[in-house]
């Protein structure tokens, strides 16, 4: 490791170079310190090249258990769920909640929803019925009976053209040879 890594570069005396000593501090102990410095910095550089070997290990180790990375999410959450469960969070809003769902508000609100959900079903229920009666008057009227002939005799005529080419077609391609 170069002492670049080490934060400010170091004279030959080991004191930090580019200013004066701070206040306080002899030359001495400031090169105690830098050096006691380079030391911590050498473990730390130590201690990440065993965590990475540790989990290199740990990953080995799990591929031959067959523990794959989404057994490991499962797992994690499925413990998480249970904490959750067991918090004292969880438990009091649980609790919260089963008193309100017993409370005489709560089913006032609900049986009142409940009968404007009815009403409303039968509001469009009877729309419904409203909606198919008019169609079917307005289906039996003349001017939808006149309309309604109109669009047949165009279909006749447009198909009757279509069918008439199309048998054309088929005599002249069933030729001899």
């Amino acid at each position: 490791m170069d002492s670049s890594e080490h934060g400010p570069s170091v004279s030959s005396t080991g004191v930090a170079s580019g200013g004066n000593l701070p206040p306080g501090l002899t030359e001495e102990e400031a090169e105690e310190m830098q050096v006691e410095l380079t030391k911590v910095d050498d473990e730390i550089q130590t201690l990440r090249q065993v965590l990475v070997a540790k989990e290199r290990h740990a990953a080995e180790l799990k591929r031959r258990l067959g523990i794959s990375p989404i057994s490991e999410i499962k797992q994690n959450l499925t413990k998480g769920w249970h904490e959750v469960q067991c918090s004292n969070a969880y438990l009091t809003a649980s609790a919260t909640l089963e008193e309100i769902g017993r409370s005489d508000a709560y089913k006032r609100t609900q049986e009142t929803l409940s009968q404007a959900g009815q009403m409303t079903s039968a509001a469009f229920s009877s729309m419904g019925s409203a909606i198919r009666n008019q169609f079917g008057e307005m289906r039996n009227s003349p001017s939808f009976k006149t309309f309604e002939d109109k669009v047949e005799n165009m279909k006749y005529k447009v198909m009757g053209q279509s069918n008439e080419e199309t048998d054309r077609s088929h005599t002249s391609n069933n030729a001899p040879f």
